[in-house]
Order: structure tokens, then C-alpha cells, then sequence
């Protein structure tokens, strides 16, 4: 896989929303690890804490949002407090987190519904379609 390095992808939208979000500058991160040796959830993870920053850095938006792994942190902040650089990578899951809860994509297009099927259905259960099959 090549990967394209420039000013355009570190500056892109959701790596200045995350950062926006966390209140973290990711540039600090030097990859040391240190994040990632103490997680006790680490085992479980798909991408370990050290390379969520780094895949963050990198732009990698679907592969951070498609990932378990900013579910199964416990925000247990041991991360946070080995990071040299002072790095709060907690927060910065946490970012990413709200960044997927905020997308809130309806599933159920009403705008797409012709009349008929609009009358047949009670509004009460379109509502609540919305609500349930909203992500």
C-alpha cells in the first residue's frame, strides 16, 4: 500500500476535527509505544493506541471509524499518563468516538417516500423508524 505524505492530508477535515475535538496536537506523537504497552484492553484491540494517533495523523478516516477499538478503550487514562509528550490519546479516542455518534446518517429516506406509502404508514412508527434505524 503507498501512502501519499502532505501538508493537504495532515491539514484534511477530520484530522483537524479530531484534534479540534480531543484538544490534542497528534504531530506530538513520536510513536514511542509506551501508550500501547500499558493499555490493558490491548489484546483486544483491533489497532492499538499508538497507531490510532498515528492512523489519525495519517488521515485515515474509515479505518478509525470501522475499528472496534475506540469502543473496547475503558478510558481507564493509563495511556495518558505514560505518554512522554503529554498526549491525552484517551481524549482523542473519545474524539473519534463522538465524530462517528455525530454522523447520524437516516437510513430511512421520508423525503424518498411517494404519498401513498406516506398515508399507509401511522406517523408515530415513521418517527420511530427514523429514530431506530438512525445510527
Amino acid at each position: 500500500m503507498r501512502i501519499n505524505l502532505s501538508k493537504k492530508k495532515i491539514k484534511d477535515p477530520f484530522v483537524v476535527k479530531v484534534q479540534e475535538l480531543s484538544g490534542q496536537n497528534l504531530l506530538a506523537c513520536y510513536q514511542c509505544g509506551k501508550c500501547s504497552a500499558g493499555c490493558p484492553a490491548v489484546s483486544q484491540m483491533d489497532i492499538l493506541p499508538n497507531q490510532i494517533i498515528r492512523y489519525a495523523q495519517l488521515g485515515f478516516k474509515e479505518e478509525l471509524l470501522e475499528s472496534k477499538s475506540i469502543w473496547i478503550c475503558a478510558s481507564c487514562m493509563t495511556c495518558n499518563s505514560r505518554c512522554p509528550k503529554g498526549i491525552n490519546i484517551a481524549e482523542v479516542i473519545e474524539a473519534l468516538r463522538q465524530i462517528l455518534l455525530r454522523k447520524r446518517e437516516d437510513h430511512l429516506k421520508v423525503e424518498k417516500l411517494s404519498e401513498a406509502e406516506k398515508s399507509d404508514v401511522p406517523p408515530i412508527a415513521m418517527v420511530s423508524s427514523m429514530r431506530k434505524f438512525t445510527s
